[in-house]
């Protein structure tokens, strides 16, 4: 570990440290929970910039809209990539952007905790229970209603599927505004949606075809991740080749990393872009995508394709896709016969 990771790992603990027991779930003691509440301005806070961890947040952005039709909402967060996910949520109506790197822009930093304050919200949610600067943000909003993200036991015990960072949130916001008057809401959690236009899926179209200049279906399959989530070359080049042999009827593409590199040393026809809506609808017109536990696996899951997320070191129960046909594989007991059957499963 380099010495600046070091620093920030130092950093991360003596914050969370004096954060931890900052706030709590706030709710009007005077409130009659026979009148309900009709929430106008939300603030979510989710200060982080990685791409999973922001398209995380889009099913508690359709929770709102759904039982709210008319709030409209800001989203306090990290880095340029949130209004480039949420640029078809016409009820965003306000980013609040810190630096990613604030101790080289002190001042934008320090202004930007400012903005927080200048607008009266009915509602402030803190996403991550675990963020230091969730946790201080939804303190220093001015609203009325705020819900820190404490885990509540009661309806831990009631969903299985409580742990997933995209649906707690939605879990913990249907029981808080049950409190206030609302019914209870039983039907299922959002996906994760980026919300693709017609003319964003039909020009991917136009490039898959070009790319693959035939009739077959088309098989995606990303390669990289980071750190330990990243699968080697020999484990990936037998899956290729199998993939290959098994679905001679379609056609296998890489979708490339950032990094555009290929464990499988570009073997296959591959997709580079750094546009993220332009990668998810290209992925939107494949039938499968089969990739390890990443960013890009969270996007191909907003594009609304069906996904094979593939887990060996990160807990699925917290990260792993959901809807539209998706599945979660543990790589570490499920050998390459039995993925292949999986695929075939979701094929048929």
């Amino acid at each position: 570990m380099s010495f600046k990771s070091e620093i920030n790992v130092v950093r991360r603990k003596i914050t969370h440290g004096l954060t931890k027991n900052i706030g709590s779930n706030k709710l009007d003691k005077n409130h009659n929970p026979n009148s309900k509440i009709n929430f106008k301005n939300v603030l979510i806070s989710r200060p982080n910039h990685r791409l999973g961890n922001l398209l995380l947040i889009t099913p508690l952005v359709q929770e709102i809209n759904s039982v709210f039709p008319d709030c409209k909402i800001d989203l306090f967060v990290k880095g340029n990539l949130a209004p480039i996910i949420f640029e078809n949520y016409p009820s965003v109506e306000n980013y609040i952007i810190l630096p990613r790197k604030p101790f080289e822009n002190l001042i934008k930093y320090f202004r930007v905790w400012f903005k927080i304050k200048e607008k009266k919200y009915d509602l402030v949610i803190n996403i991550d229970k675990a963020s230091s600067s969730g946790r201080l943000s939804t303190q220093f909003a001015n609203a009325k209603f705020k819900f820190f993200g404490e885990e509540n036991e009661e309806i831990v015990q009631q969903y299985p599927d409580y742990n997933h960072m995209a649906k707690y949130p939605v879990y913990e916001l249907r029981h808080y505004l049950n409190q206030l008057g609302y019914p209870d809401q039983q039907k299922a959690v959002p996906t994760i949606n980026i919300k693709l236009s017609e003319k964003e899926l039909q020009d991917a179209k136009s490039v898959l075809d070009q790319l693959v200049p035939n009739d077959k279906k088309t098989i995606a399959i990303f390669t990289f991740a980071t750190g330990a989530k990243c699968y080697s070359p020999e484990w990936w080049n037998p899956v290729y080749e199998k993939l290959v042999a098994t679905f001679p009827d379609y056609n296998i593409v890489e979708v490339l990393p950032v990094e555009n590199v290929s464990q499988i040393n570009f073997a296959a026809p591959s997709f580079y872009s750094k546009d993220v809506r332009e990668i998810a609808a290209f992925i939107a017109n494949t039938s499968i995508f089969i990739g390890a536990d990443s960013g890009i696996m969270h996007l191909a899951c907003a594009s609304q394709t069906p996904v094979l997320g593939l887990f060996s070191v990160t807990v699925p129960e917290k990260y792993e896709p959901y809807g539209n046909g998706s599945l979660a594989i543990n790589t570490n007991t499920t050998n390459l016969e039995s993925m292949i059957n999986i695929i075939k499963s979701k094929l048929t």
